[in-house]
């Protein structure tokens, strides 16, 4: 099993029918490299690196119709009990659970209200590499209109809990694993557009909000949500060239205190 424990987000990647040019929008916004798997198979799915450490990857989508889309992955030490606990709890197996290659075991799933996610059930591949660093991936949050039923598919299906996280100017609902809040759970903001189903976002920190806003504009992409302060730090809400959504977010200086 890898560092994360299972029921944490370990791993996201992206699903565009664009390869080279996700791979180009990506590198000069967060400063990635890419490696290409040499199996035949992966279709030129790629693995994103900063500062040579695994953090996202990139591959074709599963259909012709697919939207692009950022996915977020959770560790799992049993793939097929997942996916049998999703379809118990009322959600969709989207993807039956299958082996990629040697690198583990996963399933694409959706919960209730359709919000798609996968399970990974590591083997020679253990999930990323870098967490909560400028370019990597910092947190992950359901987007939903029915928390409610949220609440109670993810405790079903992954022991989750939400509880409410004390903030300004409201509370904050996150997911507790065991000991550890490993997400956040959230309505749909009024600046995001009306008809967006219920889906998983993936944050990547970055140093500067501002600044990755303004250059993911020069690269083709859009603002969605402006950057704004949070109790998390300075968030903001992207689209990239190809329709993806994803948010960044410069987290808050840790304030030391000296005598």
């Amino acid at each position: 099993m890898s560092g994360v424990e299972p029921g944490t987000p370990c791993w996201t990647d992206l699903a565009a029918a664009g390869l080279e040019d996700a791979k180009r929008f990506y590198s000069e916004l967060f400063g990635w490299t890419g490696r290409v798997s040499p199996e035949p198979a992966a279709d030129g799915y790629t693995v994103f690196l900063k500062d040579g450490r695994a953090v996202a990857g990139v591959g074709p989508p599963a259909t012709p119709d697919q939207v692009p889309i950022w996915s977020t992955y959770v560790a799992t030490d049993d793939a097929d009990l997942v996916a049998t606990r999703v379809e118990a709890a009322g959600g969709q197996v989207v993807v039956a659970p299958f082996d990629v290659s040697d690198q583990g075991r996963m399933a694409v799933l959706s919960d209730p209200a359709g919000a798609v996610f996968s399970v990974w059930q590591p083997m020679a591949m253990r999930g990323a590499e870098l967490f909560n660093a400028p370019g990597a991936m910092c947190w992950n949050e359901l987007v939903t209109p029915d928390p409610e039923r949220a609440r109670d598919f993810y405790a079903l299906v992954f022991g989750w809990h939400a509880e409410e996280q004390p903030g300004e100017p409201y509370p904050y609902t996150g997911w507790r694993c065991g000991t550890l809040i490993v997400g956040g759970l959230a309505r749909p903001l009024a600046e995001l557009p009306a008809d967006l189903p219920a889906y998983w976002s993936v944050w990547f920190a970055v140093a500067d909000a501002d600044a990755t806003a303004a250059r993911a504009v020069e690269l083709g992409g859009a603002v969605l949500v402006p950057p704004r302060d949070t109790p998390k730090g300075r968030l903001t809400a992207l689209r990239d060239p190809q329709g993806a959504l994803f948010s960044t977010l410069a987290p808050r200086p840790v304030r030391r205190v000296t005598a």
